[in-house]
């Protein structure tokens, strides 16, 4: 199942928050104090259209995505208690080679049942496939892997050695790892939901 939505992406955080709150969307913030390094600082994910005006400012970007949850409910389907805590974001630049299409397919039919026999640890799993962009990087899709916490996050996200091979080796097949930029640790800073 998948459901489309408005993600918009921000350099500034306290802007992404006014921007959630304004359009009672989904907010997740990277955890990093200092964030130039990062591709951004702070993700808003909603439905609202409100979103759209985002589309003519500098310094974000916005792109209509489909939301396909592959472990945990749909995201806008989950209650307070039931949203994610720590978020793996991963943007991800389809291989040009086989195009986004094709890397899109190879991420749901070949790639999520990998990462959801090797993130053992991970209590949400969602692909954002972007279909259109209206601003910012020419990004194909954004991976949320989400954890209970930071530290499982980030010192379990792997079950294993060979896990974290396999992985690897499977991203190479459908994305250009040199395009996509690193993942941003967040967290959920602002959850408008039922």
């Amino acid at each position: 199942m998948s459901t489309l939505k408005l993600a918009a992406v921000f350099s500034d955080k306290t802007l992404a928050s006014t921007m959630a709150d304004f359009s009672q969307s989904l907010m997740f913030e990277a955890c990093a104090e200092t964030t130039h390094h990062l591709p951004f600082a702070a993700l808003v994910l909603g439905t609202s259209p409100k979103l759209m005006d985002l589309q003519r400012q500098e310094g974000q970007g916005l792109y209509l995505v489909s939301e396909r949850a592959l472990l945990n409910q749909p995201l806008g389907e989950l209650n307070r208690d039931m949203l994610p805590v720590s978020v793996g974001i991963f943007p991800l630049v389809a291989k040009a080679e086989i195009g986004p299409e094709a890397a899109d397919r190879h991420w749901l039919e070949q790639h999520a049942p990998i990462a959801l026999q090797v993130h053992t640890a991970m209590t949400h799993y969602y692909q954002l496939t972007v279909m259109h962009k209206f601003s910012g990087e020419d990004w194909d899709g954004l991976a949320l892997c989400c954890f209970a916490n930071e530290d499982d996050l980030r010192n379990k996200f792997y079950s294993s050695a060979k896990g974290k091979q396999q992985v690897s080796e499977d991203i190479a097949k459908f994305a250009d790892t040199k395009r996509s930029p690193r993942r941003v640790v967040a967290r959920l800073v602002s959850g408008h939901a039922r």
